[in-house]
């Protein structure tokens, strides 16, 4: 009996560690970028592509990406909420 207890413990304490992880790795991806590098990394994870500018607002980053396909996507990222968003696509 006492085995099962010991088995159960490890298994709620495992199973709590894995939630914080998970809830810790959710609030990175919402960190608001604080320079105009972290906003164009953020706008990469969302688009995949060469960066080609930054611009800045007081409210938020416009990030202008090249894709593979030659199109120019823009994409704002919050300053506060670290919230990307992606706009209008542009050929080349």
């Amino acid at each position: 009996m006492k085995q099962n207890s010991y088995i159960r413990f490890i298994i709620v304490c495992l199973t709590a560690l894995s939630l914080s992880s998970i809830s810790v790795s959710a609030q990175d991806t919402k960190t608001a970028p604080k320079t105009k590098s972290e906003a164009a990394k953020k706008a990469q994870q969302k688009v995949s592509g060469r960066v080609l500018k930054v611009d800045q607002s007081k409210s938020k980053y416009r990030v202008k990406v090249l894709q593979k396909s030659g199109r120019v996507v823009s994409v704002d990222v919050d300053k506060k909420s670290g919230k990307v968003s992606k706009k209008k696509k542009k050929d080349k």
